[in-house]
């Protein structure tokens, strides 16, 4: 068996970062492998044969390649399942299905808040002047980001225990905690403790690596 994981080159997709966790949550030995997206390693053709869609993350398991980040989780969910590996996502279907439905639902909307918050500020030091105020599209965005996080975080997980969903809406949150913009306190203690988790410490390695 042979996994390969490609992610950008800066490490702060979080896409990227989430097929990271979830090989992490699964204790699998992997290598990783970084991609220049700045300088278009992308669209090289010795990427594109193995990305099918030509994005990071990219999975490479032996000959088989995968890319977008929740297809990838899923593969290794059902690839790698619990009780021998620890799961990825909720045992209940319902609570599964929910878990899915964030996901989605992250990768699909919020797009002026991930332009005027993006992940760059939440893993690097930011300059000395703050972000500029949300635009009103991003706010709706953090509007709505925030009513739906309230409705479903109570306490440290989203299911009582924690899934990848967690990951996901813990660093989307991190958009608006990071940069100081309001977030009630709950979702802040959320964002706290699911930034300690040790497989997104271990992210963040890589990105200390960088930084000095």
């Amino acid at each position: 068996m042979s996994l390969k994981l490609y992610v950008d080159s800066q490490f702060v997709s979080p896409y990227a970062i989430s097929a990271y966790v979830a090989l992490r949550e699964k204790g699998l030995d992997f290598e990783l492998e970084t991609v220049n997206l700045d300088a278009g390693q992308n669209k090289d053709p010795s990427f594109t044969a193995k990305a099918l869609t030509g994005r990071v993350p990219c999975l490479v398991h032996d000959d088989f390649m995968l890319t977008e980040s929740s297809a990838i989780t899923e593969y290794l969910e059902e690839m790698y399942p619990a009780p021998q590996y620890p799961s990825l996502y909720p045992v209940r279907p319902e609570k599964r299905a929910i878990a899915r439905q964030v996901q989605a639902w992250i990768r699909s909307d919020l797009q002026a808040l991930r332009e005027d918050r993006s992940t760059y500020t939440v893993f690097y030091k930011r300059a000395e002047q703050p972000e500029p105020p949300l635009s009103p599209a991003a706010q709706a965005a953090a509007n709505k980001l925030l009513q739906l996080a309230g409705r479903l975080v109570n306490g440290d997980y989203l299911f009582g225990s924690w899934c990848i969903a967690d990951t996901d809406l813990a660093i989307m949150l991190s958009r608006l905690v990071m940069n100081g913009d309001p977030v009630p306190q709950k979702l802040k203690d959320y964002v706290i403790f699911q930034s300690q988790r040790p497989s997104l410490q271990d992210w963040l390695k890589n990105i200390n690596l960088m930084t000095g």
